[in-house]
């Protein structure tokens, strides 16, 4: 059984910063892109970041490009997101994501995703 658990959110001040945790079991995690999402009320769930399955390659949102990073941890099977100088608009439920083994299409469309985490909560107060 495939899972994705995500960690580490919380609320912050604007200009701070968070990182936030996927920790994945049930699946060969080193043949798999990864990906972030975010989803705010009301609004349509948006890809934030992606990082390949050797992590040599990664691409972000360009609303997040410059200020968030992603990184995974092959021993602890984890992928993160370093979140610096947050801004109130990124305030979202964040969720992180498997890429599908062939990814097809460009990695921020949610359909090349096959199973995601429960979500984790960012608030950012201005």
């Amino acid at each position: 059984q495939v899972y994705l658990v995500e960690s580490g959110g919380g609320w912050v001040q604007a200009g701070g910063s968070l990182k936030l945790s996927c920790a994945a079991s049930g699946f060969a995690f080193s043949s798999h892109g990864m990906g972030w999402f975010r989803q705010a009320p009301g609004k349509e769930r948006e890809f934030v970041a992606f990082i390949n399955w050797s992590g040599s390659s990664t691409s972000y949102a360009n609303s997040v490009k410059g200020r968030f990073t992603i990184s995974r941890d092959y021993v602890e099977r984890t992928v993160y997101l370093q979140m610096d100088s947050l801004k109130p608009e990124d305030s979202a439920l964040y969720y992180c994501a498997r890429g599908r083994p062939r990814m097809v299409d460009s990695f921020a469309n949610r359909e090349e995703y096959d199973y995601w985490g429960q979500g984790i909560q960012v608030i950012v107060s201005s």
